[in-house]
């Protein structure tokens, strides 16, 4: 598959430094950590387009491979000096540890041909020594495949990595959030030693301009080796909940999947692995990271859990939270319900035969005098009710009837976004039991007709935000499915 050359920033020279795994948790972080640190990147995806958003994607040159694609390497790779190998197939369910092994083979074989001096693989901690789970051990044997090509590689272990959209981090994060009183089996008493995201990508990016450390494994984690029972108390303690742990001499990791499965937006298939990996003690067994990186100041947990849940903030929601959830496909069904990044989401949408132009002004004309479009006098009953109990209400209104400004009021909303033509994001101010956010983006590649997307957000706080979406949810639903089919109506008018 040829190279998709797009060197669409003033920077000069050919890129030198790969990078796999972007559209990723590790991956979409660390690009723009080099491009600070003024590397020439080029960034390696199965699907270019998921890349709209990110605001480096004009700082890159993308290629587009897969590593389970032998023949899409050859042009990716060429050129390029040191590549980071973060792919990771767990995802994609079962049979991840042999498509791991396939991707690592394929890549190191496409790596060793191209020329390129140095990987650097992003693993797992644990003992190779002790009868590790088949995650674990699938985390390193990734490792082993890839050396087997012969390209020096440099691979960090890490373990739980605290962040938001860590698969281990969020499956804590949504139990502490929803069971007050948790079952434990004995893993919970297991030791590891999280470590903060920001110090994995210091770890990494670090790593580019230190040649020497080729061909070596390094542990890392962070400043606290705690157990998993103390990372949910202490993620409860950050977050002002009580919440209490009952041990229990037996639960087997595929019950304790279940559970995860009830309980989280994390499936059985995935949680499993994962939950069998809880019984391998994690820590870093040497300090070489430490004598090789002495000015990586570690988190401590506590500090690494707030750093993690700013991301529930209003100011820091992210676009590419909307931008996964969109489709090119029309018999896709119009409702999802689904949840990521510790949200609860919910889009719906609907094509419509207008203009582009008249259908950003129908729903940026939203609220104020003209109300909701649908069912206002539910609007109006939840704006009283929000008055009542202490909230801004729907007193406030809107400035001006027919356009909106970034950082202005709109009835019990904030205007966090407006691009225009094209999308308005909207932050809730009403009183809820968590964070809310209404987004509406319109469309138009590869539709017959615009393509107006409506996206409800909310990040819920305890089980009091947990049943509060869920007991309202057919009142919002209700609302909401009204609400975009007369937005279409109101295209169609103003058109």
């Amino acid at each position: 598959m040829n190279l998709e050359r797009q060197t669409l920033n003033a920077k000069s020279g050919t890129p030198n430094v790969l990078v796999t795994g972007v559209t990723g948790y590790i991956g979409g972080r660390l690009v723009p950590r080099l491009l600070e640190a003024g590397a020439q990147v080029r960034c390696m995806v199965r699907d270019a387009s998921r890349l709209q958003g990110r605001l480096w994607r004009e700082d890159v040159e993308l290629a587009v491979g897969d590593v389970l694609q032998p023949e899409s390497l050859e042009d990716a790779l060429r050129g390029i000096s040191v590549a980071y190998y973060l792919v990771h197939s767990l995802g994609a369910g079962s049979g991840f540890s042999e498509r791991d092994l396939v991707g690592a083979r394929n890549f190191g074989s496409a790596a060793k041909k191209a020329g390129v001096k140095r990987i650097i693989y992003l693993g797992g901690l644990g003992d190779p020594d002790k009868s590790l789970s088949a995650h674990l051990r699938s985390r390193h044997d990734t490792g082993d495949a890839l050396r087997e090509s012969g390209v020096p590689v440099t691979e960090f272990r890490a373990g739980v990595i605290v962040g938001s959209g860590s698969l281990s981090f969020e499956m804590i994060r949504y139990l502490t959030e929803r069971v007050p009183v948790m079952i434990c089996p004995r893993w919970v008493y297991t030791r590891i030693q999280p470590i903060a995201v920001r110090n994995v990508l210091d770890y990494l990016s670090a790593a580019l301009s230190m040649p020497a450390i080729a061909g070596r494994t390094i542990e890392i984690g962070g400043a606290d080796v705690i157990t998993y029972g103390e990372m949910l108390t202490f993620y409860a303690e950050v977050r002002g909940l009580r919440r209490w742990l009952l041990p229990v001499p037996v639960l087997t990791p595929k019950l304790s999947s279940y559970w995860v499965h009830l309980v989280t937006p994390i499936p059985a298939s995935i949680a499993k692995p994962l939950i069998a990996g809880l019984r391998n003690e994690i820590i870093v067994r040497d300090g070489v990271a430490r004598l090789l990186f002495p000015d990586i100041q570690l988190l401590d947990y506590r500090t690494a859990v707030k750093l993690a849940l700013e991301k529930l903030q209003a100011d820091k929601v992210e676009t590419a939270w909307s931008d996964a959830l969109s489709t090119s496909q029309p018999n896709l069904a119009p409702v999802t319900l689904t949840s990521q990044e510790g949200m609860i989401i919910e889009y719906r949408q609907i094509a419509i035969d207008a203009p582009v132009e008249a259908i950003f002004r129908a729903f940026t004309g939203l609220g104020g005098a003209r109300g909701w479009l649908y069912m206002n006098w539910a609007w109006q009953l939840r704006g009283t009710a929000d008055r009542l109990s202490g909230g801004v209400g729907l007193r406030r209104g809107r400035r001006d009837a027919d356009s909106v400004r970034v950082g202005e009021a709109l009835d019990f909303w904030r205007v966090e976004a407006v691009e225009p033509n094209r999308l308005m994001r909207l932050r809730a101010e009403m009183k809820v039991p968590g964070k809310a956010w209404l987004q509406f983006e319109v469309k138009t590649q590869d539709h017959d007709h615009p393509l107006l997307t409506q996206t409800a957000f909310f990040a819920p706080k305890g089980l009091l935000g947990l049943a509060y979406w869920y007991l309202l949810y057919p009142i919002h639903s209700l609302i909401f499915g009204g609400m975009i089919r007369s937005l279409a109506k109101r295209a169609a008018a103003i058109a």
